[in-house]
């Protein structure tokens, strides 16, 4: 990391300790939970003692009064739930704007900074693991990703995809853009033409550190000159990036709206399939045979129309909002019908992070029942990450990271949105008064 990205990052740390939660410690101590969901069973258990030492859960069990002198938290007026995982963000730079060149405009360090606010955020909203799918400025996501794993600043666990890998001027390029302007390489490290630049690419983001890949096989709804419904890399170049990957024991996410390029990632190994929007039967077929996820972003489209109208965006991009919204969300009710594995993620970052918890609503209305939704964001987005034996649960072995909300989502989804206390990894979270 360059020095004075570095030192920004240091100084941001230095802020938070001012203002910083209660930490708990590595000392053995106790959540007392009014009630606490075992997203594994699927029950609601009442009165629950979760006892946790090192950052990990040691036992949970019904309550008895605690030992002389233990520390002891009471959450006994709240539900807790598994800490929540988001598995499709952008946590660097600003949110999306009307204006396409906006990502040449900040510096790296203002990206990972920037970044850095949004992480914050992002915990306190009761988010505690993340899914980053990509950045136009490669590798920012690694810097903060490390900086939060160090304890620099807070934020929830970050899982990194380090760039985009696109096709020249794809869905993962900065376009739109006045002639002339030149577009620094650090923008274009994942561009590639071809089943060997495709293998080239992989090997230089896993490399950097990425936790795994992001491909760009559709155009895209926020992209200028771009169509979502188009086939951007081929099933062949795609095959490429999971060969590849698998050979550095990593993943293929793809961002996909089309049914065509949804249907050439699933054949070609990817593991999620990102957004899906005109997803036909077909595929969400194929999903299901191969066990791909998918990863929808079902609030989006109402964020984009309502914001973009007001702020000015292009009327490409509005049209094209307009022919994927209304489809994603139907294609998502019949992939949930079909049995299609589900797991959370939002796309924050085109709308303000903080604001997560606000598509549990509408993948309950559009399908799920509130445990299927709140599950897509716990045990099944650690098992999209292969991490389901240290998160995703509250359960013994487990990172101790957990929410504490003000009413039963069981019953209310939007309760996920009532944050009352936040846990990660054993240390109490500050949250905002």
């Amino acid at each position: 990391m360059n020095q004075p990205l570095a030192a920004a990052l240091f100084g941001i740390a230095a802020l938070a300790s001012l203002h910083a939660g209660a930490v708990l410690g590595a000392r053995q101590h106790v959540v007392h939970a009014g009630h606490l969901l075992d997203v594994d069973s699927g029950r609601m258990l009442a009165n629950q003692a979760v006892t946790i030492a090192d950052g990990r859960v040691l036992s949970v069990h019904a309550w008895t009064p605690a030992d002389a002198g233990a520390r002891v938290l009471d959450w006994s007026a709240y539900t807790v739930v598994p800490g929540l995982m988001d598995m499709h963000t952008h946590l660097i730079g600003d949110i999306e704007s009307s204006d396409p060149a906006a990502p040449l405009k900040m510096t790296a360090q203002q990206d990972v900074l920037i970044g850095a606010m949004h992480a914050r955020k992002t915990l306190q909203a009761g988010f505690t693991t993340v899914r980053d799918v990509g950045t136009y400025r490669a590798f920012g996501d690694v810097a903060l990703r490390d900086a939060i794993a160090k304890g620099w600043v807070p934020g929830p666990r970050m899982f990194v995809a380090g760039a985009y890998v696109t096709i020249p001027q794809g869905g993962g390029e900065v376009t739109g853009l006045p002639p002339g302007t030149v577009v620094p390489p650090e923008f274009r490290r994942g561009v590639a033409n071809s089943p060997a630049e495709v293998r080239q690419r992989v090997d230089d983001i896993l490399a950097g550190s990425a936790d795994f890949i992001k491909v760009i096989a559709t155009g895209a709804v926020l992209t200028p000159g771009t169509e979502p419904g188009k086939s951007e890399l081929s099933e062949a170049e795609i095959r490429a990036a999971v060969k590849e990957a698998a050979k550095h024991g990593s993943f293929v996410a793809a961002h996909a709206h089309g049914a065509q390029g949804i249907k050439d990632a699933v054949r070609a190994g990817v593991r999620s399939i990102e957004h899906g929007s005109l997803i036909d039967d077909e595929g969400i077929a194929l999903m299901k045979q191969h066990g791909t996820w998918l990863v929808a972003d079902i609030y989006d489209g109402d964020h984009i129309e309502a914001v973009g109208r007001k702020e000015g965006w292009p009327a490409e991009t509005l049209r094209k909002n307009e022919e994927t919204t209304e489809a994603q969300r139907e294609g998502f009710r019949k992939a949930v019908k079909a049995g299609v594995r589900m797991a959370f993620g939002t796309d924050a970052g085109v709308y303000p992070h903080g604001d997560n918890a606000r598509q549990f609503a509408y993948m309950v209305r559009y399908g799920m029942t509130p445990l299927q939704a709140i599950r897509s964001a716990t045990i099944n987005a650690a098992q999209l990450l292969g991490r389901q034996n240290e998160l995703g649960s509250i359960a013994p072995g487990k990172s101790a990271d957990l929410l504490a909300v003000a009413c039963d989502p069981l019953h209310d989804i939007e309760c996920l949105r009532q944050v009352r206390g936040v846990i990660k990894t054993g240390q109490l979270v500050a949250l905002e008064p």
